[in-house]
């Protein structure tokens, strides 16, 4: 359900300013509180995570000259609160890596830096990196972020044209302290342009050595209507090419081709989603993961497609419809509060015991943020799931009931 919004790891280089190394530093803190309850269905285990993390981000300004350097800093920290007695390791979980016993960790600290070069409005920058681009997004969606190491540049030297390109030597999960993911390297690059107002697109590459090729396409267009209407349009698509060994490791095929089209009608504070994706080829969309754990390594939110929810809908061969609906309640006197609710049918999987396999999921989320006071941006995320899967497909997808609650706080100290 992901729109084409695209962010590099080092701070864009069109948005700095010229106050200098210190006074354009910031040092930004985010509390965050998240609990996720998984009761899957047949005899696959239930799991849920509860933890508590800590996150400071600290971003310098550039020294003043034609070529400006700075250096960024980020320190995360989490505390267990629930999670063991058998309940932690489901991978799509992830808050706490377990130990080889199988208890998960109690507690982790991350540390990374990264070291900045600017030129005009360009930046080169080395270090921990957490990339958000179609083609390569750290996953932030749990409790602590995944970060990778290496370099990676950022180049907004035409105006409307974001050039981003990287090569990375290092993935760190989301769940450990530890530097042993088993990434050897990954190299990815691409742009997004603005062409006017209202018609974005994006095309971006990648390659991880061992495992795949692969390539991204999107297109973003908004047309305003009388008053306060509007259609949005949003393609995403994926082309995917496995490297032979990996697809033997997987007992799949090599190549995948996935793509989805939204449509959405805003009213007001009312918004009506209807969406397709499709899946072909002889395997389905590989991305996230880790390398050691047979994954791809390139980033726990790598689906820019409309119809990924607790389910991807990404198997083999794959169709699936949405439709959605969202509201923003301030629009009726409730400031910061908002409900989306989304129902997803896929069809057509193709397993080992099936050449139409099927799932569907309800999806249903609450957000609360703080309009003002002294816990302004408080924000509380009330989600529930429902998903069920064919049991001619159990080896693509399990089914369940799925509940998240997060609570998150964040605030500047300087």
């Amino acid at each position: 359900m992901t729109t084409l919004t695209l962010s590099s790891g080092a701070a864009f280089a069109a948005d700095q300013t010229d106050g200098g190394f210190i006074n354009d530093s910031h040092l930004n803190v985010l509390l965050r509180n998240a609990f996720i309850n998984r009761d899957y269905k047949g005899d696959s285990r239930d799991r849920r995570e509860w933890g508590q993390g800590v996150i400071a981000n600290f971003t310098s300004g550039f020294t003043q000259g034609p070529v400006g350097f700075g250096i960024d800093g980020l320190a995360q920290y989490a505390v267990r609160l629930d999670g063991g007695r058998g309940r932690s390791g489901a991978g799509g979980i992830d808050f706490f890596s377990q130990d080889n016993d199988g208890t998960a960790k109690h507690d982790l600290a991350k540390f990374g830096a990264t070291a900045k070069m600017r030129f005009s409005h360009t930046v080169l920058s080395y270090g921990t990196q957490r990339p958000v681009l179609p083609i390569i997004t750290s996953d932030d969606s749990r409790l602590l972020s995944e970060t990778y190491t290496g370099f990676m540049l950022d180049s907004q030297e035409v105006d409307g044209l974001d050039v981003s390109a990287g090569y990375f030597t290092d993935e760190q999960r989301k769940s450990d302290d530890s530097h042993n993911s088993g990434l050897k390297n990954l190299m990815f690059g691409g742009a997004s342009y603005q062409f006017n107002d209202q018609l974005r697109g994006a095309f971006y590459a990648s390659n991880v050595q061992d495992v795949l090729n692969k390539q991204y396409l999107g297109l973003n267009y908004k047309q305003p209507l009388a008053g306060d209407q509007s259609l949005d349009f949003d393609f995403n698509g994926y082309n995917s090419r496995l490297d032979p060994n990996y697809a033997k490791s997987l007992d799949t095929g090599r190549s995948n081709t996935i793509w989805s089209l939204a449509t959405s009608y805003n009213l007001g504070i009312h918004t009506f989603k209807i969406a397709y994706q499709q899946s072909s080829g002889s395997t389905g969309y590989h991305y996230g993961g880790y390398r050691n754990q047979g994954g791809v390594g390139d980033g726990g939110n790598t689906i820019w497609l409309s119809n990924s929810y607790w389910s991807d809908f990404n198997g083999e061969d794959e169709r699936s419809w949405q439709l959605a609906y969202s509201v923003d309640l301030s629009g009726i006197g409730v400031n910061g509060l908002s409900y989306d609710v989304a129902y997803v049918r896929g069809d057509n999987i193709k397993t080992a015991a099936t050449d139409n396999g099927h799932e569907h999921e309800f999806f249903n989320q609450l957000t609360y943020k703080v309009p003002q006071g002294p816990a302004k941006d408080l924000k509380v995320k009330l989600r529930f799931s429902t998903l069920r899967v064919s049991s001619d497909a159990s080896d693509y997808n399990v089914g369940g009931e799925e509940v998240r609650v997060y609570v998150e706080y964040p605030f500047a100290l300087f």
